[in-house]
């Protein structure tokens, strides 16, 4: 979908970051942007890395994204609050998928035309300074005794609900 927006903020593990390029291109997501210490595939740009961690983490990626990190359009962007202060400038609305004592229910979230959807590192969640630029936060309803879902899961979900 040309309306959709995924913007990966310090995520650390690799299969979730191919994960997430699957799940995004399944879904018709329009791009994706990896950011901070978020692992991401070599771009054909010069790359700073060294040629046997970008091997690594290439393969890593590869081995949950099946080809995904070639099919869906992505970018690395070392400043997450940068891309969102330029995305909302071009009118996109920016949601934090975060669990925060303001956020509503995906399920009563009413998606905005031109959506961007934030998620940010396994352990902490997304941080203040990115929270703080975000329009709202939505969260998934959790019923069991987890309160929370992995990252690349949760954007699953998400994604799949903004999307339909």
């Amino acid at each position: 979908m040309k309306n959709v927006i995924l913007v990966v903020d310090n995520i650390r593990s690799t299969h979730n970051v191919g994960s997430l390029l699957r799940t995004c291109d399944g879904l018709g997501v329009f791009h994706v942007y990896l950011c901070g210490i978020t692992p991401h595939p070599h771009s054909g740009e010069s790359d700073t890395r060294l040629p046997h961690i970008v091997e690594r983490l290439q393969k890593d990626i590869h081995k949950t994204a099946l080809g995904a990190e070639e099919s869906q359009k992505w970018s690395y962007v070392q400043n997450t609050d940068e891309i969102l202060k330029e995305l909302k400038n071009d009118g996109w609305s920016i949601v934090a998928l975060e669990q925060t004592d303001k956020s509503v229910s995906i399920t009563d979230y009413s998606v905005h035309p031109k959506t961007v959807l934030v998620v940010g590192t396994e352990v902490t969640g997304i941080d203040d300074s990115i929270l703080k630029l975000c329009d709202l936060a939505v969260d998934i309803p959790m019923r069991g005794k987890k309160e929370s879902l992995n990252v690349s899961v949760a954007a699953a979900i998400a994604l799949f609900w903004i999307t339909k």
